[in-house]
């Protein structure tokens, strides 16, 4: 990877690393050993980004989650999955280059995988629409899912989107149709599904692809039924309380573990999945096949009577009486 780039509340950080990389400029032009200082400010700076990522806000946390760095969907798919074929177009209209999907395998098990693309650089996210999915990338996703269930085969995706894209042209094609059928056809699909939100999870353009057998969620990532800018905008007219809404919304990780919506947490390693790829694939790899070992042996009947009773538990509340004095 190049030159790494650092968040504002990552600044101490940054400056040990640029302390780090001075000394090893120097050492490669010079006779002088300074390795050992070198390794030791390696630890510190190591040590550092731990006590800082241990006491993160969901502000902070929604800002690693947005990170430019941060590994996508076809990144997994390279580090995951093997042999990967992309399917492509929505046999309707067009094909949606912000939604990737196809044949792929999983431990040499035939599946179909799928997930949002937002790009890494300007020209690839202006290609991808930045994840933003127009409704020929949800129906290309659904002509992906109903093949997989023809063949019977298990379904991944992975959610990386801020929301379905607003336009006009969208609207005009119908995106709210394409949402919801979505949204109707995985509640009765009859394969395992395996969604990982990988990073920012936005709306109904997140879980047009998100209802699942298995939620997983990454450490940072974080899932929400609308932006904090747009939280703050509605409710205080100004997105300059971001912070705040963000706090409110409950968009993180553990919360959502807690509250029931996710059902396992995928530890990312020191500093974020963005700051080593490969460890973090590794990590996914090992989750997501614990995931499918819990599901690859119900029965169709199982399977769909267990998925609905998760979606039905979602809201459950319980009133309780308060204690009179």
């Amino acid at each position: 990877m190049g030159k790494k780039t650092f968040l504002d509340f990552e600044s101490p950080i940054a400056e040990l690393e640029a302390k780090i990389e001075e000394l090893r400029y120097v050492q490669t032009e010079s006779a002088v050993d300074i390795s050992d200082e070198i390794d030791q400010l390696s630890k510190k700076s190591q040590q550092l980004t731990k006590d800082i990522y241990s006491e993160l806000t969901p502000w902070q946390i929604t800002k690693i989650a947005r990170h430019s760095e941060r590994p996508m969907t076809l990144d997994y798919i390279r580090e995951v999955f093997t042999g990967f074929v992309e399917l492509h177009g929505d046999r309707h209209y067009a094909d949606d280059l912000s939604l990737v999907g196809g044949l792929a395998r999983f431990n040499g098990n035939p599946c179909m995988v799928l997930g949002h693309q937002r790009g890494g650089d300007t020209k690839e996210r202006m290609l991808r629409n930045y994840g933003m999915c127009k409704p020929e990338g949800y129906r290309k996703a659904l002509r992906l899912m109903k093949l997989a269930e023809k063949f019977k085969l298990p379904v991944f995706t992975f959610v990386d989107t801020m929301g379905a894209y607003p336009g006009i042209d969208a609207e005009e094609r119908g995106q709210s149709e394409a949402i919801g059928r979505n949204i109707y056809e995985m509640a009765q699909l009859e394969v395992p599904i395996i969604t990982t939100v990988i990073g920012e999870g936005g709306s109904g353009g997140a879980l047009a692809i998100a209802v699942a057998d298995q939620l997983l969620m990454l450490q940072y990532a974080m899932y929400s039924v609308i932006s904090p800018e747009g939280c703050a905008s509605i409710l205080w007219k100004t997105s300059e309380r971001a912070q705040d809404a963000a706090e409110a919304l409950g968009i993180t990780a553990h919360r959502l573990k807690a509250l029931g919506v996710v059902d396992k947490i995928v530890t990312e390693p020191v500093g974020g999945a963005h700051r080593d790829h490969k460890q973090m694939a590794a990590f996914l790899k090992r989750a997501l096949g614990e995931a499918y070992r819990q599901l690859a042996d119900l029965k169709v009947k199982e399977l769909i009577e267990r998925r609905y009773a998760r979606l039905q538990s979602y809201g459950r509340f319980s009133d309780t009486k308060a204690e009179s004095r």
